[in-house]
């Protein structure tokens, strides 16, 4: 084989190499990208944040009305209802949600829940600088989750001191909707 044959293969295939080496984006559209969420990290929202938090983004796409949480991968209803609902009732509600035309919604595991209360923070017990509305702070919301041995009662969260108590299913109380995670198999 002639040198300049043999310089030009070498070319072809250095370009091979090169261009093959790049990422590859599946969607090729521009837009954010997020660093993978994992219940190992922890994303620390402070009051030098002035009124945002780098863990919370709210999601244009869905008019403002839905909150990607960045530590856990979890999008959380950005405003919950002001309602009260028996357990069974409060899975319904969040089963037939929808926001910005998107259902997909369920009540949240405890573990999901309470993975929003901030310990340092009282009133609410919720990330300085978070982007949430009508959190009611003074009573509890509902999990997905039994008490193990009392399947009559629920796990439950309440976001003034962040307590995590269970109570019988029959109670109302308030729900607020998630969408991804694992979820449960009862729901």
């Amino acid at each position: 084989m002639k040198p300049g044959r043999l310089y030009t293969i070498a070319i072809i295939l250095s370009g091979m190499v090169v261009f093959s080496a790049q990422p590859a984006r599946a969607d090729g559209a521009a837009g954010p990208r997020y660093a993978v969420p994992s219940w190992d990290q922890k994303l620390k929202c402070d009051k030098g944040h002035k009124g945002s938090c780098p863990r919370f983004i709210v999601l244009s796409d869905w008019d403002n009305a839905a909150v990607l949480d960045k530590e856990t991968g979890l999008v959380w209803e950005r405003a919950p209802s002001k309602q009260t609902f028996p357990w069974q009732e409060a899975q319904v509600h969040c089963n037939n949600l929808d926001v910005s035309h998107r259902k997909g919604w369920r009540l949240p595991m405890v573990q999901e829940l309470a993975s929003l209360v901030d310990t340092t923070q009282t009133n609410p017990s919720l990330p300085s600088g978070h982007p949430f509305e009508n959190v009611q702070v003074n009573y509890y919301y509902w999990s997905a989750s039994t008490v193990y041995g009392e399947p009559k009662s629920m796990w439950m969260v309440e976001f003034h001191e962040g307590k995590v108590i269970y109570r019988e299913k029959t109670g109302k109380i308030y729900a607020w909707c998630v969408r991804g995670g694992l979820g449960v198999t009862s729901q």
